[in-house]
């Protein structure tokens, strides 16, 4: 069976905030949480947020006929950061408007490897015959009972990227692989060795904010601006996945966890490249 390549792909970037919901039964559920820690909710920084919940960045996601049209077996919801409104189940809400025939479920509590995870399991289910159609969806929602530490106190803001991935038709763009180690180097290591007939140009290495550290030299190199925890990368491959398919044979995408220190990659290819 051939891997998955990517059909259809949808960012929704800052969407509109909302009235706070619920916030009173959240503080109690954070008190709970946060006490034996020694810590309280911040019920000033709650309160200011945008309060876009998961569900909401789904429906945004969903709206786009792109995904909207997408009947998969396999719908997998990633987030490093937790929902707004605890104890809310997202991938059923995916499903559900998405044929409603899926196995579903969330991947989180992985900081920003929950989407390589999530590509990697996707890959799995896809070479056993047990889903012809991927739909992942990575969300990040930024209203917090306390303060994220991120480096340089970096802002975030609200946004969430789908991609939905099938079996290959014919020319397109495929995942081959996705994989960690302990800097950015170290997990680039093979991916960026040039075919001499693709020369400098055959391989497009895309960095994530978190990438800090010197990588291998590199002729074609797109780098992701802040203002986000975990969907950077994902952001701007559903926003530019055609245009990097037409001019580049292989799109390596790298990012490094700010918190753990452990870089990760993922590696498309045009689906003619072995």
């Amino acid at each position: 069976m051939s891997g998955l390549v990517v059909r259809a792909a949808v960012s929704v970037r800052s969407p509109q905030a909302r009235a706070p919901e619920g916030v009173p039964a959240a503080l109690d559920y954070f008190r709970d949480l946060l006490t034996p820690f020694g810590e309280k909710p911040d019920e000033e920084l709650l309160s200011r947020g945008p309060h876009v919940h998961h569900r909401d960045l789904v429906d945004l996601l969903v709206a786009d006929e792109a995904v909207g049209r997408s009947r998969p077996e396999l719908a997998i919801v990633a987030h490093a950061l937790p929902d707004v409104v605890p104890f809310t189940a997202v991938a059923p809400h995916l499903t559900e408007q998405l044929g409603g025939r899926a196995v579903n479920f969330a991947i989180g509590q992985q900081g920003l490897a929950a989407p390589f995870t999530a590509l990697r399991i996707a890959s799995a289910y896809h070479r056993s015959g047990r889903a012809a159609e991927v739909v992942i969806a990575v969300l990040e929602q930024t209203t917090l009972p306390t303060p994220f530490p991120l480096p340089g106190g970096t802002p975030l803001t609200d946004s969430a990227a789908a991609l939905v991935l099938g079996a290959s038709t014919g020319e397109g763009l495929g995942f081959v692989r996705a994989h960690a180690a302990g800097s950015a180097a170290a997990a680039l290591g093979r991916e960026l060795e040039v075919d001499g007939k693709d020369g400098e140009h055959g391989t497009l290495l895309v960095l994530g904010p978190w990438v800090t550290e010197d990588v291998p030299d590199h002729g074609a190199v797109h780098r992701v601006v802040p203002g986000s925890y975990c969907t950077s990368l994902w952001l701007e491959l559903a926003d530019h996945w055609q245009e990097w398919q037409r001019d580049f044979r292989r799109i390596v995408l790298c990012d490094t966890d700010p918190r753990s220190g452990r870089s990760h990659v993922a590696l498309f290819a045009a689906t003619d490249t072995p």
